[in-house]
């Protein structure tokens, strides 16, 4: 095996070409093999191996510096720089990350994990070099898909301006998560059909230099000019016209041509992009035929490529799909957005049903965000698919674009709260508070599928900007019975008591009914209330319990600065000075990844955490009786 003696960046370098195409196998089977068990990003790590192994044999690893656009596609760089033996613990609780993290190793340079941000972090990394006058390469990959970002073109617009070297690799898989659209990917597409051209250009040149007397002039004539030769053979010269340096395309699958390509990019003083293809999933015949599918997997079967576990319930987002079509069909303003994720949000299928109101607008979430204030302004019902760890992205359009002008888009908030094996940048832990923070804006969480379908319902009709998020993973079908009428800025109480009140909102309220079984048992009198709007709070609902309970304890699956807890604390401690309020949230602070289940024990959230803390607090001189409810 040579892959056994890949312990160390400079360990590839001492393998001839033989070696070197039998380790691209080897290191798909590694991959195939670990996430088969681990789950992770497979068909984009797959596409990737040779060029990697093509960046640690062309350049001085971690001497010079690699930027990975999101960075799931960093397994083999993790592999070449010597971690190969930590994958069996990959984007497990204390493992190995599944992005690249500086913290993890000096070989990561940046830490990435949304899209489109390489260039701009490569180009700041290489002006830094610049002005210390330092002596590195800084390399910037970025997929295809991610190119449809638009702060990608800002910092291309930008990278013109630097006079030293510094390279841009785009990966063209043809792919992002799924298929890609808009003008950069036909643009794209023009070039991957044009990929003659370069031959083409050697023959004009043979060609001209062969006329006497006058040719070898025309060559220079041409090569001098803005028109020049590369003008009259790239459609558009897009890159060229921008200011940078454009080669390419290139086989991506071929470790010499790029070892080559590479080493030439390294020596020009001025912005370099190199036009590299590839094949999303190569060499696992599941993955390439379906490459959506192998993005990101769970633990599944390597023979057969079908997952290890079979899906029983619905999902939040299986109940958001279906719903949004069945109110769809009654209501013809009802128009969906999605940002490059029709499959992940469940708009795959209003895709099918009602294409001339789907609208994918790329890798561009501030887009999809102001395009649908557009659409709102003009009549329809837009619906924002978006996951929440996503949405940052579009703060600024929100507020400025939807909320001040108080137009009623719809954000359907996917994967809000943890959502595990990604880690810190994928999390959805703070959409409540920069949701809440701003003014017009109304905020939304379901207890169960049940009160999701209610949510979309209301949601639609309401005359205003609304948010409903809901968590990844199966829906909750507990607390079936309990479905009251959704009235606007109102809670919902399940369970009347005294003493103890539980005030909680979505994921939470299936874990605060949990404590209060746990409660029950220690005799101790508690009602259960399911806050459903965050903002704005329900504070009727507080004034009434603020009659006969003694303690309240507000549970929510967002950080605590700025969330639901906060709110019902400020108000509480003006008015209600005798009640003590304990709030049950997240830590303000980044979460690693790990099983959901194990996070939230972790940091605090789950039921036994939170009846730790209850006992603590309030009741030191009673203990649990027999028997206990998990989660």
């Amino acid at each position: 095996m040579i892959l056994e003696r890949i312990n160390g960046p400079d360990d590839i370098k001492t393998l001839n070409e033989t070696e070197l195409k039998a380790l691209a196998e080897e290191i798909r089977r590694f991959l195939i093999e670990k996430i088969s068990h681990t789950g992770g990003h497979l068909a984009s790590n797959l596409g990737v191996v040779e060029l990697t192994m093509a960046l640690f044999l062309a350049f001085d690893l971690p001497r010079d510096k690699v930027i990975w656009d999101v960075g799931h596609q960093s397994y083999t760089h993790k592999i070449l720089s010597g971690r190969k033996d930590n994958f069996d613990g990959l984007r497990q609780y204390g493992g190995l990350s599944g992005f690249p993290k500086r913290k993890e190793s000096p070989f990561d340079a940046f830490d990435t994990g949304h899209s489109s941000t390489s260039i701009s972090a490569g180009l700041g990394m290489a002006l830094g070099r610049d002005v210390r006058g330092e002596n590195y390469s800084v390399i910037s990959v970025i997929g295809d898909g991610a190119l449809t970002g638009g702060m990608a073109y800002e910092a291309l617009n930008n990278a013109a301006q630097i006079k030293k070297n510094f390279i841009i690799v785009l990966n063209d898989n043809n792919m992002s998560i799924s298929k890609n659209v808009g003008g950069i990917s036909r643009y794209l597409s023009n070039l991957r059909a044009d990929e003659g051209y370069n031959e083409l250009k050697k023959s004009v040149v043979a060609a001209l230099r062969s006329i006497p007397m006058v040719g070898n002039g025309m060559v220079q004539t041409l090569t001098r000019t803005k028109n020049g030769i590369k003008q009259l053979f790239i459609p558009g010269m897009w890159f060229e016209n921008m200011g940078v340096t454009y080669i390419g395309p290139v086989d991506g699958h071929d470790v010499r041509q790029l070892v080559k390509i590479f080493r030439e990019a390294k020596k020009m003083d001025r912005a370099v992009l190199i036009h590299v293809l590839t094949k999303k999933g190569k060499g696992y015949q599941p993955a390439e035929k379906n490459p959506s599918a192998f993005h990101g997997v769970e633990p599944f079967n390597p023979d057969t490529g079908k997952p290890l576990a079979t899906k029983i319930y619905p999902t939040y987002t299986d109940v958001f799909s279906k719903t949004i079509c069945q109110i769809a069909a009654e209501d013809s303003r009802v128009a969906a957005v999605t940002a490059a994720m029709p499959g992940g949000t469940g708009l795959s299928r209003f895709e099918k049903l009602y294409l001339d109101r789907f609208f994918d607008v790329g890798i561009a979430e501030e887009h999809a965000v102001t395009s649908a204030a557009g659409m709102a302004a003009a009549g329809l019902k837009p619906v924002v698919a978006v996951y929440s760890s996503f949405l940052q992205r579009a703060y600024d359009q929100i507020l400025h674009d939807v909320c001040i002008q108080n137009l009623p888009v719809l954000f359907c908030v996917d994967r809000a709260g943890l959502v595990g094996s990604d880690g810190e940048t994928h999390q959805g832990i703070f959409d409540l508070s920069f949701l809440s923070s701003i003014p017009n804006m109304s905020v939304m969480a379901p207890k169960n599928l049940w009160e999701l379908r209610e949510m979309l319902r209301f949601g639609v009709e309401y005359e205003g900007p609304l948010a409903i998020r809901y968590p990844r993973g199966q829906a909750y079908r507990g607390l079936k019975e309990f479905l009251a009428p959704v009235e606007y800025g109102k809670s919902e109480l399940i369970y009347e008591e005294s003493e103890f009140a539980l005030l909680a909102v979505g994921s939470m309220v299936s874990t605060a009914e949990h404590v209060r079984l746990k409660l029950k048992k220690m005799g101790v009198s508690c009602s259960l209330i399911n806050g459903r709007f965050v903002k704005p709070v329900d504070t009727d609902i507080v004034d009434y319990l603020a009659e006969n309970h003694r303690v309240i304890v507000t549970l929510e699956e967002n950080v605590l600065r700025g969330g639901y807890g906060e709110q019902i604390t400020d108000y509480v401690q003006k008015r209600y000075k005798e009640i003590e309020v304990l709030n049950i949230a997240l830590p303000d602070a980044y979460v690693e990844h790990g099983n959901v289940s194990l996070l939230r024990s972790d940091l605090g959230i789950d039921s036994d955490s939170v009846l730790k803390k209850i006992t603590e607090r309030f009741l030191k001189d009673r203990e649990p009786q027999a028997g206990s409810c998990s989660d």
